[in-house]
């Protein structure tokens, strides 16, 4: 999953990164925005809406429940601050996708049993794409564990690299990048380099 960062390192616009990144192969984008107003969020998220249905990809909002709902997003990630579990699984269609970011795994079996479809688990290797957890590294064993408690396909997230990516996808999960993808001069290419690793080819396992 690529998550989106609104202003592109590369200076091109996001709907233009983003159609590089499924053309690149990319199978899911989250639009994170922490900082658009509804209004600006839901043009954002119907335009890449369009560019993601006509290639096949998954488009996902983080935390806005309403805007994915209003825009035909396939689903929403939610976050401990944002509406309940229970409460998105209530009102969403029936083949909505719901995420979720814990790195408890026993808050990942409640989670899974109130609707989740799948986990965000980091920040794996420190981010500094959310305040406060540049330090914060949970690590991939920690992954692993919130996978196995779950049973629920996770993400790791969190300082993921082209270099460090294997070592998230030996614990069996997959992976979410923002800074990898929305940091590089030419998104694309690095979609391209990362899908091979995330396949399990060049020595890898899934």
């Amino acid at each position: 999953m690529v998550i989106t960062h609104p202003r592109p390192a590369c200076g091109r616009s996001l709907e233009q990164v983003v159609a590089e990144c499924v053309d690149a192969g990319a199978p899911a984008i989250q639009l994170r925005d922490k900082t658009a107003d509804s209004r600006a969020l839901t043009r954002t998220a119907a335009r890449l809406r369009a560019i993601t249905k006509s290639a096949g990809a998954t488009l996902i909002v983080n935390d806005r429940l309403d805007v994915a709902l209003a825009t035909g997003a396939d689903g929403v990630h939610l976050g401990p601050d944002d509406v309940t579990v229970p409460a998105a699984r209530d009102i969403a269609p029936p083949d909505f996708i719901i995420g979720y970011s814990t790195d408890d795994p026993e808050e990942a079996r409640r989670a899974g049993a109130a609707g989740a479809d799948y986990l965000g688990v980091g920040a794996v290797f420190g981010t500094r794409s959310k305040p406060g957890l540049a330090n914060e590294a949970i690590g991939p064993d920690r992954v692993r564990l919130v996978r196995e408690a779950s049973r629920l396909p996770c993400l790791g997230i969190g300082g993921i690299t082209l270099q460090n990516a294997p070592e998230v996808l030996e614990t069996g999960a997959g992976i979410a990048v923002l800074s990898t993808v929305m940091s590089a001069p030419d998104p694309g290419a690095v979609v391209r380099e990362l899908l091979p690793i995330a396949r399990g080819e060049g020595g890898c396992r899934r």
